[in-house]
């Protein structure tokens, strides 16, 4: 039976974004969920960086609970976190330094105990194993999943969360190869416990300003109507703010940031990361961006490289956009037990207004 991967759901997000809590699009995901003997989150499962976690968990209980029945007794889950739900690698990773335990490699699985948030999440399907996964893992000897947020160490767009790695990498103040995925976590473990922290100490939780200002400077850059201070922008403000950057040695970066120029940064990245940790698949899944491909018509490289897409709809990204954008929410990959990984969107034919934020 094929294996449904499915990636940055991001669900108790505070703006809204998250499309499964409407129920077309839920009805879609546990429509093809019910096919599959296991299902694998992809990262950011969980958004858990605008607001407290209680809160969030009790916003992704209901489709837990569908999810479970959906899926019927014996069948698989395995959650990967990303860097929105990077606290939920923690036990994991901290089982891995006891003892002076043998460092992260490319698969690390650990079934889910009745403790601990996917310990309640496990609760709302039983009968379903649960297990979490980190940094990735192997759904075929030639497939390898990870969520991709090692690509921001990498990677040439100056995105707000992409400066707070690239700053943290400085203040170590010593050379990381990123030969592994412990020279990896040295410098985004940081940044992922702050954001995580900090949507606690929020009275009412926080928003992930960082996401949400990235998302609103490229939407004013690639806007089909420029306006004079969109132009402005472009032209002058980001070209001479990114040399700055690059002058204190935080780069090197990109002041283009068109779509082509932040799809193909994305891919460079993630083939450095697949490079460096010497991955060897003739296919690699990841998310992350929430740039969903490659779509029919495009010859992407490194060739092999699949990204999930996304379940979040993004008003800044997707202006006037009716299904036909590669960040529309609703893609999925199905992987069979033999060839290639199917990539595609279900939520294509659905209206705006049924996915778009309360």
């Amino acid at each position: 039976m094929p294996t449904l991967v499915v990636s940055d759901l991001h669900l108790g997000s505070a703006l809204g974004g998250d499309v499964l809590r409407h129920e077309p699009a839920r009805e879609r995901l546990l429509a093809e969920a019910a096919g599959c003997e296991r299902v694998v989150f992809l990262g950011d499962l969980l958004e858990l960086r605008e607001q407290p976690l209680s809160v969030v968990l009790e916003a992704a209980y209901p489709f837990f609970e569908a999810l479970g029945e959906a899926l019927g007794r014996g069948a698989e889950v395995i959650v990967v976190p990303g860097n929105h739900d990077h606290q939920l690698a923690a036990p994991l990773i901290e089982e891995r330094r006891l003892d002076g335990g043998e460092p992260l490699g490319l698969e690390q699985r650990r079934p889910v105990g009745s403790d601990g948030p996917l310990g309640a999440i496990a609760r709302r399907m039983p009968g379903v194993e649960v297990s979490l996964a980190y940094p990735g893992l192997w759904l075929r000897e030639d497939v390898y999943a990870t969520h991709g947020h090692y690509l921001d160490c990498h990677i040439a767009v100056p995105r707000v969360e992409v400066l707070g790695i690239h700053a943290t990498r400085r203040l170590l103040r010593r050379e990381l190869e990123f030969a592994a995925p412990a020279d990896y976590e040295a410098v985004i473990a940081p940044l992922y416990a702050f954001t995580y922290q900090l949507a606690h100490a929020a009275a009412h939780g926080g928003r992930s300003v960082a996401s949400d200002l990235s998302a609103r400077v490229w939407a004013r850059l690639n806007s089909h109507r420029p306006s004079l201070g969109s132009r402005a922008l472009a032209g002058a403000v980001i070209p001479a703010t990114v040399a700055a950057l690059n002058r204190l040695g935080l780069g090197p970066f990109t002041s283009d940031l068109s779509g082509a120029s932040l799809r193909d940064a994305g891919l460079r990245a993630m083939g450095e990361v697949v490079r460096r940790l010497g991955i060897e698949a003739e296919h690699v899944l990841f998310g992350h961006t929430h740039r969903a491909g490659p779509l029919p018509g495009e010859d992407w490289w490194p060739a092999g490289l699949v990204n999930t897409g996304s379940w979040v709809y993004e008003p800044a990204v997707l202006p006037g956009a009716r299904g036909d954008s590669p960040y529309w929410p609703g893609t999925l990959v199905r992987l069979p037990e033999r060839g290639a990984p199917e990539l595609r969107n279900v939520l294509r034919d659905v209206a705006p207004e049924e996915l778009r934020p309360w």
